[in-house]
């Protein structure tokens, strides 16, 4: 028996890499071109954000860092394609919300596990704010609220899809306000964007940077901030929590992560240049001008990030019985 518990030891002990192994896994990194499989379309955010990260991590390392978009399913098509790829760090995710934390909740067909995928770095994150078309009756939240009661399933709001971010915080919000509102999914944030200016939609929760510049041209009416303080570049727009409902935060954000099974030193390794990056003044200075703040940290903070953004918005999706497929 004693000779059976040796072999399976030695075994684990073989199978486990040293310390010293792991540090050389990482020693020649990179010495080819890195890609990042974006999992939205061009133009975004998230596209821009990895964008610039690129560009300096190239100038780093000295090796090719090429941005690719794989939009569609709500983000599964690009994490899917990250998922099944080697796990050497040269095939990286950077993805919104959705494919890292709820997708998994709303499709039951989805062909990658989440939670398998190697976190690296958080990158920025946007705020998100609640806006309404220029002539809708409601000048404030609970006027807004006021109305949706006495006119239930009649107020209309977007998204980019369902289980999108502005989609949970509506019904987030329809929860604690008592309201009933009616869903009307889009593919993207343009034209969810361009429905409320034209009129054909009542109301978005929408990332900041979608709706800034329409709403500082008057063309929409913005009625509340969803994150615990009031924004600097808008003051006179008062927290969710100020207007009467405290329970309501959202934002947006956007992360970094790798194949399973990448090694972590790695992981470690691509996370210190990116840490690197978005502490540079100019690009703090370039995000800042999108509304956008960089966030950074380790992959645990990362991995803790996510699972409590599952569980919270997970809460939403049981609650409002949200489906995909």
């Amino acid at each position: 028996m004693r000779a059976f518990w040796v072999t399976i030891i030695a075994g684990i002990l073989a199978a486990t890499p040293a310390p010293a192994q792991q540090k050389d896994e990482a020693a020649g990194y990179p010495s080819r071109t890195v890609k990042i499989i974006v999992s939205a379309p061009p133009g975004g955010g998230l596209d821009i954000a990895a964008r610039l990260m690129a560009d300096k991590l190239q100038q780093r390392w000295g090796q090719a860092v090429v941005v690719e978009n794989r939009p569609g399913a709500g983000g599964n098509l690009g994490a899917g394609e990250v998922a099944g790829a080697e796990p050497d760090g040269y095939t990286l995710l950077s993805a919104q919300p959705a494919p890292l934390t709820t997708n998994v909740l709303l499709y039951k067909n989805l062909h990658f596990d989440p939670a398998a995928l190697e976190p690296v770095i958080l990158m920025t994150t946007l705020p998100n704010v609640l806006v309404v078309r220029s002539d809708f009756p409601a000048s404030t939240v609970g006027e807004l609220i006021a109305y949706a009661k006495a006119n239930p399933g009649k107020v209309n709001f977007g998204s980019q899809g369902i289980g999108t971010t502005p989609h949970l915080t509506a019904e987030l919000f329809a929860r604690r306000t008592g309201t009933v509102l009616t869903h009307v999914p889009y593919r993207g944030t343009t034209q969810s964007v361009n429905d409320v200016i034209a009129g054909h939609l009542d109301l978005l929760f929408m990332q900041l940077d979608a709706v800034r510049e329409h709403y500082q041209a008057g063309k929409i009416k913005m009625l509340a901030v969803t994150v615990d303080r009031r924004l600097p570049a808008l003051p006179d727009i008062p927290t969710m929590a100020e207007a009467g409902v405290p329970d309501v935060r959202s934002d947006t954000w956007n992360a970094i992560a790798a194949p399973p099974k990448t090694p972590k030193a790695i992981v470690d390794k691509i996370n210190a240049a990116m840490n690197e990056v978005f502490g540079l003044p100019e690009i703090r200075a370039r995000l800042a001008t999108m509304s956008m703040q960089p966030a950074g940290g380790s992959p645990a903070d990362m991995a803790a990030f996510l699972k409590a953004e599952t569980a919270r918005w997970g809460e939403v999706i049981r609650a409002a019985n949200i489906t995909v497929n």
